[in-house]
């Protein structure tokens, strides 16, 4: 179900914090099924404690160390994920 809502995100900007504190501004490139995510265009929300990171443009992020997701709020559709987490909660039960 993630996997989609994120695919649909592709060109749009959006924030990531990782589990280290560092904050990725960027443009979605990709994701995969794993929720690992490409960025580009990327600047980080701390510079100055984040120094290295100022020459780097675009980035791989593996899934397992992403902490929060901060999606644009007119590009996220809250009725449709409600009712895509309940439709999938109703159908694993039924297993």
């Amino acid at each position: 179900m993630f996997y989609s809502f994120f695919k649909s995100l592709v060109g749009k900007d959006l924030v990531v914090e990782l589990k280290n504190d560092l904050s990725i501004c960027g443009t979605l490139h990709s994701v995969d099924q794993f929720l690992n995510i490409k960025l580009t265009d990327i600047s980080v929300t701390d510079p100055d404690k984040y120094p290295h990171m100022l020459s780097v443009k675009t980035c791989f992020i593996r899934g397992s160390v992403v902490r929060y997701v901060q999606l644009p709020a007119d590009e996220c559709d809250t009725q449709l994920l409600q009712d895509a987490a309940r439709k999938e909660a109703t159908q694993s039960k039924q297993r």
